[in-house]
């Protein structure tokens, strides 16, 4: 029966009792006619998918025209401007346009994306900082802009850029680019011999000293500052071809300039698994030198790793591990670094079978003390260059074919000869 207009009415008992619905319609009679009152007709199925559908292609239209629109406004990476904001970026060591082409991603870290890219005929690479870490990227143009930063093992800077503009504006660091890529990228799939694993040290720490270091008005660029890196780590450690190492990514670094206030000086910055026992517990003491001793106990962490892969050792080279990744796994919180190496006092596990080797058994002693407990304790940078440097040639000829007794009169006797202590004053 018809209740309302349109609206038909049907009552029944027991399940599916409405299964088979049919429709009687009205009689009408006119004159000696009767016509059949059709119900009306209900929405075709044309028109049930053009109302759904319809919404739907206006809506991707409208993304695929505002996709187009933003390509269109975005400036393309095809040139590097390098006098294209003089507000924003400093002075060049490049004059006028040369085009700059990005081939391949190679890193993402906290910042933005590390890529490859071909500057004429020169890959270079291009560190991308999003604006909202434009801090970041100020920072480390700065370090890079001190008096003083060119260096064998440091790396090499060529240029900063803004591209872009508002809130879609990208910030660029271009510097020299390395195949081999960062030590731990390298460590991953390579093993090193001795006289690797002392070259890489050596100018590692002879890196690192220099940038410690504060040196006086050379070339005309001024003295340059103590830096301290407070992010030391493999990842943070480039190779050139040779092996020779280079350090960079200076995003968190600070300088101590006389008579000048540090900058931020954030005590709990850098990465969790490579913090100092004193930056885990937040007992900074906010001088020069703890900041020094600080990037020391990463330099203990990154020779750890080194001789973990070291071939020349007693025994097979397992596969590489970062450190403390036995003790804590790969994703270790805040808390369970604190529990390991401030409260337990830990520390990744020195192997039986490199002690056995003249030389790596000095190396372990050298990042023992390295990486010690007490700040105050930890060798200079300087004093870690010198002790490798020695270790190299006090070991030159020898092998891990060495009976033991040869290797104990040997490491016995070398002791004597290695470099005093120092304090990384």
């Amino acid at each position: 029966m018809e209740e309302n207009p349109q609206v038909f009415f049907c009552c029944c008992e027991g399940n599916y009792c409405n299964e088979r619905f049919t429709h009687l319609p009205d009689l009408v009679a006119i004159g000696n006619r009767v016509k059949i009152r059709l119900p009306p007709r209900g929405l075709s199925l044309v028109n049930v998918l053009v109302y759904s559908l319809l919404p739907l292609c206006v809506l991707s239209l409208g993304l695929v025209l505002a996709l187009w629109m933003y390509r269109r406004r975005k400036p393309p990476y095809g040139h590097v401007d390098l006098g294209e904001d003089p507000a924003v970026t400093p002075p060049s060591p490049m004059v006028g346009l040369k085009p700059l082409q990005l081939l391949e991603v190679k890193a993402r870290g906290r910042f933005g994306c590390v890529w490859k890219a071909q500057l004429l005929s020169e890959y270079v690479a291009v560190k991308i900082f999003p604006i909202q870490d434009k801090q970041s990227w100020q920072n480390e143009r700065d370090i890079f802009m001190t008096p003083g930063m060119k260096h064998e093992n440091l790396l090499r800077y060529i240029a900063a850029e803004k591209h872009g503009s508002n809130l879609e504006a990208e910030l660029w660091l271009i510097m020299e680019f390395h195949e081999r890529g960062s030590l731990t990228d390298y460590l991953k799939g390579s093993t090193v011999t001795w006289s690797e694993l002392c070259h890489i040290a050596e100018t590692m720490s002879r890196g690192l000293a220099y940038l410690h270091e504060d040196t006086a008005i050379s070339k005309g660029e001024g003295p340059k500052p103590t830096i301290a890196h407070r992010d030391f780590k493999s990842k943070n450690v480039m190779l050139r071809d040779d092996l020779a190492a280079v350090i960079g990514d200076f995003g968190l670094a600070v300088r101590f300039e006389p008579g000048k206030p540090p900058g931020d000086t954030h005590g709990q910055v850098g990465t969790w698994r490579y913090m100092a026992p004193e930056v885990l517990e937040g007992a900074i003491n906010f001088q020069r030198d703890s900041f020094l001793r600080i990037d020391m106990y990463g330099v203990g962490l990154v020779l750890w790793e080194l001789v973990s892969r070291c071939t020349d050792g007693d025994g097979a080279v397992g596969e590489y591990m970062l450190p403390f990744e036995e003790e804590i796994g790969l994703h270790p919180s805040l808390e369970d670094l604190q529990e390991v190496v401030v409260h337990k006092k830990m520390r990744p596990v020195l192997k039986d079978a490199w002690l056995k080797h003249p030389g790596l058994s000095q190396v372990c002693e050298t990042i023992e003390e390295c990486w010690d407990h007490d700040a105050e304790a930890r060798l200079s940078a300087g004093c870690v260059e010198e002790r490798i440097s020695q270790i190299a040639r006090t070991t030159a000829g020898t092998t891990s074919d060495c009976p033991v007794s040869t290797v104990t009169s040997v490491a016995d006797d070398d002791d004597d000869d290695l470099p005093p202590k120092e304090s990384s004053n």
